[in-house]
């Protein structure tokens, strides 16, 4: 496994490199040379790889945290329930139904269509193929993820209208009444979604991971992609509503904030500064939100921000020197999503502000798999198929602003 510290040690020492590269073209009063961009790039493309290899290496050693306690309650002889359902879904995903018995079979309550091979997954799987797809989509972990267990939705109060300021009165006084306060409220439903995934038979037998850990990773992957294109473009038909999706139920083109640029990349010209720009995005956020708001690009919007300077000469973007902070955009730290738009048209969006609690997910713990025998026999292949259901969508749009490219003539 990698060394984390020595990894933080150079991932900070190469941002000491990037910040000096920017710091010289800052102090002689210019850009920076293609030379020094092109530098400068390797440099953050090299941090970014650091980056994701520290993130796989802090996974990897939770999960042999995690195996290691399962092996310590096993040896220890304290299984449960929880243990037989784990079993009995790594007997289903290695045999399908016919390898259970009928006590593992009553583990995994079949439900209503026994002999289709549907069967409710045990929570302890459903809860680690969760924090597999949190790993995976940063809107996950930003946002808050509430579990419907019961309810079949969730209802979000609104604030409609505040009420007036308070009045300056006397001791015994209690001010003017007023009436304006409305409640409002939004629902979050939970909408299907499935996912099948292939596994050769072969794989299934012989892999050192568990059959379970096999289809968990396979199906983190698939759910977490179709979520996280929701989370950031879903329409909010029978899915998730977006940031990037203008709407009086979510986010308005109210807090939209054009920003600079040509039709390949931003830039800072007489026509406009996209720098600049990014400041009046940021103040545009009320300061209540600023202790959890960050960014949202695409990498290769960051790209172009990375170099972009303010009306007085200096970058917007700061490398996180210690080993513990992050980069940061006007001091704020940034996320980036693959899903995130990632074109510089005209009336594009191109990146969000926020404070990111005010997204919301609502989603059903009850996750269903169906072990699919026959189809792949040619090809000695199990197909499983993954169900579930979520919603999601801003709850409160002021913690939000959108950035949208204004194509300027340069």
């Amino acid at each position: 496994m990698p060394n984390i510290r020595e990894l933080r040690t150079k991932r900070t020492k190469i941002g000491a490199d990037a910040s000096a590269i920017m710091r010289e073209a800052e102090e002689a009063g210019r850009a920076m040379t293609p030379e020094e961009e092109t530098k400068f790039d390797r440099l953050m493309d090299e941090r970014d790889q650091i980056d994701a290899t520290i993130e796989r290496a802090e996974r990897l050693r939770e999960d042999d945290r995690e195996d290691a306690e399962r092996d310590e309650r096993e040896q220890e002889g304290k299984g449960g329930r929880g243990d037989d359902a784990m079993g009995a879904l790594r007997a289903y995903f290695l045999g399908g139904r016919a390898a259970l018995s009928p006590a593992q079979a009553r583990v995994l309550n079949a439900g209503n269509d026994p002999e289709g091979g549907f069967l409710v997954t045990p929570e302890q799987f459903v809860k680690q193929l969760l924090k597999d797809v949190d790993d995976l989509v940063p809107m996950r972990g930003l946002a808050t993820v509430q579990q419907l267990t019961m309810a079949e939705s969730l209802g979000i109060p609104t604030l409609d209208t505040d009420l007036g300021d308070a009045d300056w009165t006397s001791e015994i006084g209690t001010g003017s009444q007023d009436d304006a306060m409305r409640f409002g409220k939004r629902e979050l439903t939970p909408n299907p979604i499935a996912k099948r995934v292939k596994i050769s038979r072969k794989l299934l037998r012989r892999s050192t991971m568990g059959p379970e850990a096999i289809v968990r990773e396979r199906m983190a992957y698939k759910f977490g992609v179709t979520q996280e294109k929701a989370f950031m473009t879903g329409d909010g038909n029978k899915k998730p509503l977006g940031i990037f999706t203008a709407s009086a139920d979510g986010i308005s083109t109210g807090r939209d904030v054009d920003v600079s640029s040509d039709a390949a990349t931003l830039v800072n010209t007489a026509a406009g500064n996209a720098g600049d720009d990014l400041i009046t995005a940021k103040y545009t956020l009320k300061a209540q939100y600023y202790r959890n708001a960050r960014w949202m690009f695409h990498r290769l919007v960051l790209a172009s921000v990375r170099k972009l300077k303010d009306g007085q000469d200096n970058y917007v973007w700061r490398a996180g020197l210690a080993s513990d902070r992050p980069d940061t955009i006007l001091d704020l730290p940034y996320e980036l999503s693959e899903f995130a738009p990632s074109s510089f048209g005209d009336g594009d969006y191109i990146g969000v502000l926020g404070d990111f609690k005010h997204y919301w997910i609502a989603e059903a713990l009850q996750f269903e798999v169906q072990r699919l025998v026959e189809l792949y026999a040619e090809s000695n292949q199990v197909g499983f198929i993954g169900r579930a259901e979520a919603d999601g969508m801003p709850v409160l749009e002021e913690a939000f602003v959108r950035l949208r490219s204004n194509d300027v003539v340069v």
